[in-house]
């Protein structure tokens, strides 16, 4: 059980909780129609694929892409992690903001990776909602620095720790789409550097 603030702990955060259904519902609908690890069902499926998105105007797969998942183990410690932050944030910012920041930070993540394998000339097939967790995580870094490292009951030093950790894995890592993950934390960040309105108690008898 959280403990209990005027950030309002425990409280239900709708839109955090509908992301990890949907992406849960998909996986499931995914898996009835065929094999959510082969590339090319996936690419049929909505993942990302950059130059379908430059030279076909496919631009709805810089989002669709954040709820299509290659394996069970890949949505699980995607949406663990969404539960465990996203609640979070969710309360700080409020739900529409949320839903505002959840969907730009994926479509920011993805937009990063896509210019980043063009550059590299990679024709690589991707998906998975870790751009817009780590733009979550991007975001409470910036929330919490200016909450002087606390909110609810996460810390500055949490949060800092499951980045360098998660960057650290992803770079030593095949198969890992860093440039989502490095872009969806800056995205992030500059996300909550416009979306979020620091809480304050209000005075007794006001």
């Amino acid at each position: 059980m959280r403990r209990g603030s005027y950030w309002g702990a425990g409280m239900v955060t709708p839109v955090n909780t509908a992301i990890i259904l949907i992406n849960i519902a998909v996986y499931i609908w995914l898996l009835s129609g065929g094999n959510p690890g082969d590339a090319q069902y996936m690419y049929h499926h909505g993942a990302d694929f950059w130059p379908d998105v430059v030279y076909r105007g496919q631009y709805y797969r810089l989002l669709t892409c954040a709820f299509v998942h290659f394996s069970f183990s890949h949505i699980l410690n995607n949406m663990l992690v969404l539960a465990f932050i996203g609640d979070n944030m969710e309360r700080a910012l409020g739900s529409v903001r949320y839903a505002i920041f959840y969907l730009l930070a994926a479509i920011g993540a993805s937009a990063v990776s896509d210019a980043w394998y063009m550059y590299r000339g990679e024709n690589t097939i991707s998906g998975g909602a870790s751009g817009a967790i780590f733009g979550i995580v991007g975001g409470m870094i910036v929330i919490l620095l200016r909450n002087r490292g606390r909110l609810e009951d996460l810390s500055l030093k949490q949060v800092l720790l499951f980045a360098a950790f998660s960057i650290y894995y992803g770079v030593s890592s095949v198969g890992t789409d860093n440039a989502a993950h490095i872009g969806g934390a800056a995205v992030g960040a500059l996300l909550a550097l416009i979306l979020y309105r620091k809480n304050r108690r209000r005075r007794p008898g006001r």
